[in-house]
């Protein structure tokens, strides 16, 4: 027969080290879930970063093709085969003020179709010192079948698809330069006349791509839409044609956005996005980077959780004496832990073995408790716009102002709040699914200006970002650049959630009028709505 000591330290362990590996396992799990989303967003809104970045200047080769080639069809509309000398010069003369203006431009080119005039060739203007345009011998069509799209390719796709066209990277060969282009056709009232095109620098899509890093190792590459490299920041491609041209590792091309492959024996995961070119930017990450915090908590809790129910173990094994209340109470205690209530309460402080197992049952609570609230405070991502929410603001106020009281006044910080204008009248016009849209649009402005600061969705349509070190030292200049940037978003979309009326207030903390961080807070807040009455009067007067 067991003695009563026995069973009731039998019991009590067992309760206790099934609430420990119940917590364990649920806090493992949580952990896991919330940074595992957490990571994917993180891929996603570099993705996203790079994606508009690299659209933005794709669009802006588009643009100027579109207003060369739309000048070109209107100038040879009512010109006869005689008249093409003077309409390739016209078209030449307004090619090349637009060219200048548009960054990273190798060439530009007009080509008549030989079968359509043998009146006038066309031009070839080429600028690989980065100083002026210059006249280059153009190619002659003549020696090729155009209809025939293997060759001459940025002549006879467009001829053949009617349609305009960017080609994949490509090393010219008379250049020798690895560029890619952008081709329109011409026509004169439906018939082909011809091709205008651009040739860019590859490298200026390479470096922006270069510029997106995560974590310590990751990286973002580009591939076309049948696994091809098309850029990857340690691999030469134009060294590397024909049979040698590199295949991305196997996994990359997915129809899913986030995906894991396997690349030089290393685990990773990716987000993909597509570009306005047909091409695919990857943001890329190792495994054992992005779930390196996680998996080190995790492995604190584990091994914290057993050192308490080791310790727990021993200072049981002296529990003695037939005592009933104490043990009712404690199990009770036990009970109420198994159910996720920490804040027990024991009354038996004697100093007898019940005593010390009633503290130590007390303590491993307490423990559990702590890392439970840990584990909680980590949940502070908005799941809207993917920045911290107001939770995570509140408790950073807080540790600010603790640095503020032990800095002896020497803190310098700025905080800055936004207002996202006119959110209720596109939920209401548009729907909510365009008032999401709307808000993220903003918030990934706000982030990618305020880059070095921590953002936070403060409310529905609310933002603020506090701005220490490098950004607090460049405030002005970052205003200045939120405000130039919100305007040229605003000038090149249409739609209203596509565009950031966002009004901005900003204040500096100054320990002779602020008596906390608060008071800071209180005159951003209070400069924003100034802002906004100046804004509502000045629409006003203009209506």
């Amino acid at each position: 027969m067991h003695s009563i000591r026995s069973k009731i330290t039998l019991l009590i362990l067992c309760v206790t080290i099934a609430a420990v590996v119940i917590v364990t396992t649920l806090s493992v799990f949580f952990i896991t879930k919330s940074e595992r989303r957490e990571a994917e967003q993180t891929l996603l809104l570099l993705c996203e970063t790079g994606q508009k970045n690299l659209d933005y200047y794709f669009n802006s080769v588009e643009k100027t093709i579109g207003k060369v080639s739309k000048f070109a069809e209107e100038d040879l509309e009512n010109k006869t085969k005689s008249d093409l000398p003077g309409h390739v010069e016209n078209v030449r003369k307004y090619f090349d003020v637009i060219a200048n203006k548009t960054s990273g431009v190798y060439t530009f080119y007009y080509r008549i179709d030989p079968s359509y005039s043998k009146n006038a060739k066309g031009f070839w203007y080429t600028n690989l010192n980065g100083e002026e345009f210059k006249a280059h011998k153009v190619t002659d069509i003549t020696e090729y079948d155009t209809e025939d799209t293997s060759k001459l390719v940025w002549f006879t796709v467009p001829k053949a698809t009617k349609e305009p066209v960017w080609l994949p990277p490509y090393i010219t060969e008379n250049l020798g330069k690895r560029v890619l282009s952008y081709n329109v056709p011409i026509y004169q009232k439906g018939t082909f006349a011809g091709v205008i095109g651009i040739e860019i620098d590859y490298t200026t899509m390479a470096e922006q791509v270069e510029s997106i890093k995560l974590y310590d190792t990751g990286y973002a590459f580009i591939t076309d839409d049948k696994g091809n490299l098309v850029y990857h920041p340690s691999i030469d491609i134009s060294k590397l044609t024909g049979k040698n041209k590199p295949k991305a590792p196997k996994g990359v091309v997915s129809d899913s956005t986030f995906l894991k492959y396997e690349y030089d024996g290393v685990s990773k995961e990716a987000a993909w996005l597509p570009l306005k070119n047909g091409m695919r930017l990857n943001v890329s990450a190792p495994e054992d980077e992005i779930d390196g915090d996680w998996t080190r908590l995790i492995r604190e809790i584990i091994i914290v959780s057993l050192i308490v129910v080791i310790v727990f173990i021993f200072v049981s094994s002296w529990f003695t004496a037939s005592i009933t209340k104490p043990l009712k109470e404690l199990t009770e205690a036990a009970k109420q832990v198994d159910q996720g209530n920490y804040d027990i309460k024991l009354d038996y402080v004697g100093d007898d073995e019940m005593g010390v197992l009633t503290n130590t049952f007390i303590t491993l609570a307490g423990h559990v408790k702590e890392h439970i609230t840990e584990l909680n405070k980590r949940v502070f991502i908005d799941p809207l716009t993917h920045v911290r929410n107001k939770g995570a603001y509140s408790d950073y106020l807080e540790e600010l102002q603790t640095e503020v009281d032990d800095s002896s006044g020497d803190t310098e910080f700025a905080i800055c709040v936004f207002d996202c204008d006119d959110l209720k009248t596109v939920n209401d016009r548009f729907g909510h699914d365009k008032g999401d849209i709307y808000l993220k649009s903003s918030s990934s402005l706000i982030c990618r200006i305020f880059k070095h600061s921590p953002v936070f969705r403060i409310g529905g349509d609310e933002f603020a970002a506090v701005l220490q070190k490098d950004d607090y030292a460049k405030r002005e200049e970052l205003a200045a650049l939120f405000e130039s940037e919100r305007a040229v978003i605003n000038n090149e979309t249409e739609n209203m959630w596509e565009q950031v009326h966002i009004t901005m207030g900003l204040s500096v903390y100054d320990p002779g009028i602020d008596r906390s961080v608060m008071d800071t807070m209180r005159r951003a807040d209070k400069d924003m709505y100034a802002k906004k009455r100046e804004k509502k009067a000045n629409r006003m007067q203009s209506s």
